[in-house]
C-alpha cells in the first residue's frame, strides 16, 4: 500500500468495541464539525467529523462499534468495507485507529489483531487507563507498542488528554510503510486461504475476506460478493473440502480462529499487562451484586425511573414559566401592534400560539435527556439491560432488544435502526414493531400538558414523590407492558422463533462526562426546536387556515354578534350604575357570546368539519371534535397535537391566571357547547395520554421501518395494530375512569 504523507487530505477510521470510548473520542477530535448520514444502499447510520492537524485535513470516520470484523449483519458488513475500502463514498482509510479498553484488553485485541491483518497504518488508542489502574490492572503502553508493530497512545477523551499524542501518532503511521501483517492461523489453514484465492482470483477478493468465506458458517460473505448460482454452488463445494481438509489436520472450523487469535493475543500480552490488587474490581463486583440482584435491582430501577421522571417536573417549573411568559408577551405585542383581522390572528394565535405552545415544554426534555445520559455514562443502564433480559425472555427477546427499545425512549427512529445489531430476522421484526411504544420525547410534551392542567400537584415522602411524576412514569409504563405482551404476540404467531442467548459486556462504573451530557442534551434539544421551527411551524399555519377558513356569512353571524352587543351594553349600563353584581353577570353573558362566536366559527371551519365528522367515533373515549381534530393533525408528528390545540383553543388571546400555563387554563376553561359541562376531566386527560402512548402519529418512524424492512407491509401493520391499541386503551381509560368517579 502507497504511503499517504502525500496526501493533503487523509480518511481516518476509528473503530472499536462498544462501550470503549469510541464515539467519545470522535468528539474529543471532531468536536461540532460533523456530518451524519447513511451509506448508500443500507440505513447504517455514517458519522463522519473533520479534523486539521499540522496543516493536513482529516475525514474522521466513525464506524459502528462491533467486537469482530466477521460480518453478520449490515453494521458489521459496512465497517469491513469501509476498512477494505470497498465503500463507494468513504476513501480507503489511511490511517486506522483501533479504540482498545485498558480494562477489557484481551478482548479489545481482538478485533485490534483482525484489523491489522487489513494491511493498513493501524494505530492504537488504550482508553480507560485510570478505571483499569482502580481495578488493579495496569498496562505498560510501551511494551504493547513493541508486541504490536504499532503505535499504543495511552488516552482520556474526556478530559483532553493525550489527544495531542494520538494524532502525532496518526500522522507518523500514515507517512511510514505498513506494519507487518502478523501471521496468526496456522500453516494448513494459511495453504487452504491460497488454494481458494487461485479459485477466486478473477473477482479480485482480499485475502481477508477469502480467509472469512472458510470461517463464515452462516454464508454471509457467500452473499456479499454476488456470484452467480452455478458458480457459488461450486465455491460452496470447495469451501466444504477445504474445511474437512481442516478438520482432519485438527484446524476445524470457525473455532480455529478463536484459538489463533487468543494465542496470539496472550503473546502479544506477556508482560505488558500486571495485575496488582483488585480493590476496585471488588468494589465494583459488590456494587454489582445489588444492582443487578433480581429483588433489590428491579426496585432500585423502579426508584431511580420514579425521582427521575419526578425530576422532569419539579425542575422545570421556573424555566417554563419564563418561556410562557415571554411567548405571552410576545403575543400582547403583536396583537396591540396589528388591527383585527386574519393577519393578526394568524400571528397571535396560530405562529406564537401554536409553536410557543410546544417550545415551552423544551426545560422538561433537557431534564429528560440529560439525567437519562447520566444514567448511560456512569454505566447503570447496562445494568438495566441486564435485569430486562429476564423479562425480555418471557416474551421471547433478550437483552440485545432492550437496547433498541432504550433507545426508543428517546426517539424511535435511531430505535428502530439499532435493531441492525439483533442478527435474527423475526427477532429484528419483532423489536422493530414494538420500539415505536416506547414513549419518546415526543409524546413528553403531550404528558407534560394534560398532567400539569388536570393531575393534582400532591407529594409525598417529604415532596420526594410527586403524583404528577408517578402519573408520567405511568404513561411510560403503558407502552413497556403493552409492547412486551405484543412482543409476546407476535413471538408466538407469525414472528415464532427460539429465544436468543443475550451477552452483554459491563462498563467500568465511571463519573459522567459534563461535557458529553450537555452535548447530548443540545443535540436533543436543537432536534426538538428544528422541528418546532419546521415542522411545528407549518403545521400550526396549516391548523390555522384550516381552523379559520371558511368563516360564517354575515346572515349567520348577525343574531350571535346582536346577542354580544346587547351583553356589551348590559355591562356598560352596570358599570355606569356601579352595581359590581349587574357588571359580574354582564361580563359572564359578554364571554359567553364571544366563546359562542368563536365556537361557531371554528365548527364552520375545514379542520372543525373534519373533527365533527368523526366526532361520533372519538365521543366514547370522552373527546369532541376539537381533541379529534388535534388528533387527525398530529399525524405527521405526534408533538404537533399540542401546537394543533394552541390553535384550537386561541391560546393567543389573554386567558392566563398567574402560576398557569395560557394553554392549560384555555383547557381547563374548556366546556361540551351543548351542556357547558367541563370537556376535560382527568378520565378524558388520561384518556389522551393513553392514546399518544400507544398510537403510530410519527410518518417518519414508519418510513424509516419500511426502509429497514424493505417493505411497506410492516410499517403499514404497525400503525394497523398500533392505532387499534391506542382506540381500545383511551376507550377503556375513559370509561372505566368514568364509572370509577374519577
Amino acid at each position: 500500500m502507497a504511503v499517504a504523507s502525500d496526501k493533503t487530505t487523509w480518511t481516518i477510521a476509528l473503530v472499536g468495541n462498544p462501550n470503549t470510548g469510541k464515539s467519545t473520542l470522535f468528539g474529543a477530535l471532531s468536536g461540532v464539525a460533523q456530518k451524519v448520514g447513511n451509506y448508500p444502499g443500507v440505513t447504517v447510520e455514517k458519522k463522519v467529523g473533520e479534523v486539521v492537524h499540522d496543516g493536513r485535513r482529516w475525514l474522521l470516520v466513525d464506524l459502528p462499534g462491533t467486537y469482530s470484523l466477521a460480518p453478520r449483519s449490515p453494521d458489521e458488513m459496512v465497517t469491513v468495507d469501509v476498512l477494505l475500502g470497498r465503500q463507494s463514498d468513504v476513501a480507503p482509510p489511511d490511517v486506522v485507529v483501533c479504540v482498545a479498553s485498558a480494562g477489557n484488553l484481551s478482548r479489545n485485541l481482538y478485533l485490534v489483531g483482525q484489523a491489522l491483518e487489513l494491511g493498513r497504518p493501524v494505530v492504537v488508542a488504550l482508553t480507560m487507563n485510570d478505571l483499569a489502574e482502580a481495578e488493579g490492572t495496569k498496562v505498560d503502553a510501551e511494551g504493547l507498542s513493541r508486541s504490536l508493530g504499532v503505535p499504543v497512545v495511552p488516552i482520556q477523551a474526556r478530559r483532553g488528554e493525550g489527544l495531542e499524542a494520538l494524532k502525532d501518532a496518526v500522522e507518523s503511521a500514515g507517512a511510514a510503510p505498513p506494519p507487518t501483517v502478523p501471521q496468526v492461523f496456522p500453516e494448513p489453514f494459511r495453504n487452504e486461504v491460497d488454494r481458494l484465492a487461485d479459485v477466486l482470483n478473477g473477482r479480485q477478493l482480499p485475502r481477508y475476506l477469502i480467509e472469512r468465506l472458510l470461517l463464515d458458517v452462516g454464508a454471509h460473505i457467500e452473499d456479499r460478493i454476488g456470484l452467480a448460482e452455478p458458480d457459488r454452488l461450486q465455491l460452496r463445494a470447495r469451501i466444504d473440502e477445504a474445511r474437512k481438509r481442516l478438520a482432519e489436520v485438527g484446524c476445524k472450523t470457525p473455532d480455529v480462529e478463536t484459538t489463533a487469535r487468543y494465542a496470539w493475543i496472550a503473546r502479544a500480552t506477556e508482560g505488558v499487562v500486571t495485575h496488582a490488587g483488585e480493590t476496585g474490581s471488588r468494589f465494583a463486583d459488590r456494587l454489582d451484586s445489588v444492582l443487578t440482584h433480581k429483588l433489590w435491582g428491579s426496585l432500585i430501577l423502579a426508584a431511580v425511573m420514579l425521582l427521575t421522571f419526578s425530576a422532569v417536573f419539579s425542575w422545570a417549573t421556573v424555566p417554563m414559566d419564563w418561556i410562557d411568559a415571554g411567548f405571552e408577551a410576545l403575543g400582547g405585542l403583536v396583537e396591540g401592534a396589528l388591527p383585527e383581522g386574519p393577519v393578526r390572528d394568524l400571528l397571535v394565535g396560530g405562529i406564537i400560539g401554536g409553536v410557543g405552545a410546544v417550545v415551552i415544554f423544551l426545560p422538561q426534555i433537557l431534564i429528560l435527556i440529560g439525567l437519562l445520559t447520566i444514567l448511560e455514562e456512569c454505566g447503570y443502564l447496562a445494568r438495566a439491560a441486564y435485569l430486562m433480559d429476564r423479562i425480555m425472555v418471557r416474551v421471547g427477546l433478550s437483552g440485545r432488544s432492550f437496547i433498541p427499545l432504550l433507545s426508543s425512549f428517546a426517539c424511535a427512529i435511531p430505535g428502530v435502526m439499532a435493531t441492525r445489531v439483533i442478527e435474527n430476522r423475526r427477532d429484528r421484526l419483532t423489536t422493530i414493531l414494538i420500539a415505536p411504544l416506547m414513549s419518546c420525547s415526543a409524546r413528553l410534551p403531550v404528558y407534560t400538558l394534560m398532567i400539569g392542567a388536570f393531575i393534582p400537584a400532591r407529594a409525598y415522602l417529604g415532596g420526594w414523590l410527586q403524583l404528577q411524576g408517578l402519573t408520567l412514569l405511568a404513561m411510560y409504563l403503558v407502552g413497556v407492558v403493552v409492547a412486551a405482551l405484543a412482543a409476546l404476540i407476535l413471538k408466538r404467531t407469525f414472528l415464532r422463533s427460539a429465544t436468543p442467548v443475550f451477552l452483554m459486556e459491563m462498563p467500568a462504573y465511571q463519573w459522567p462526562s459534563p461535557i458529553v451530557v450537555v452535548r447530548r442534551m443540545l443535540d436533543r434539544g436543537w432536534d426538538f426546536l428544528y422541528n418546532a421551527g419546521t415542522i411545528i411551524f407549518a403545521v400550526s399555519v396549516v391548523m390555522w387556515g384550516l381552523l379559520y377558513y371558511p368563516r360564517l356569512s354575515h346572515e349567520d353571524l348577525a343574531p350571535m354578534v346582536a346577542d354580544r352587543e346587547r351583553a356589551e351594553a348590559r355591562l356598560e349600563a352596570a358599570k355606569a350604575a356601579n352595581d359590581d353584581a349587574a357588571a359580574a353577570d354582564a361580563e359572564d353573558a359578554v364571554a359567553a357570546a364571544e366563546n359562542h362566536i368563536a365556537g361557531a366559527q371554528q365548527r364552520q371551519s375545514l379542520l372543525g368539519r373534519a373533527g365533527r365528522l368523526i366526532e361520533p367515533l372519538v365521543k366514547p373515549l370522552g373527546w369532541d371534535w376539537r381533541i379529534g381534530s388535534a388528533a387527525l393533525a398530529s399525524f405527521p408528528a405526534r408533538e404537533v397535537v399540542v401546537s394543533t390545540l394552541g390553535v384550537i383553543f386561541d391560546v393567543g388571546e389573554d386567558v392566563e391566571d398567574e402560576g398557569e400555563g395560557r394553554l392549560s387554563q384555555a383547557l381547563q376553561s374548556a366546556t361540551w357547547p351543548d351542556s357547558g359541562k367541563p370537556l376535560f376531566t382527568i378520565p378524558v386527560a388520561l384518556s389522551v395520554m393513553v392514546f399518544f402512548a400507544l398510537c403510530a402519529q410519527c410518518v417518519s418512524t414508519l418510513a424509516v421501518i419500511w426502509r429497514e424492512t424493505g417493505s411497506w407491509t410492516w410499517p403499514a401493520l404497525s400503525f394497523a395494530y398500533m392505532t387499534a391499541l391506542a382506540y381500545v386503551g383511551a376507550f377503556l381509560t375513559y370509561q372505566i375512569g368514568t364509572w370509577l368517579g374519577a
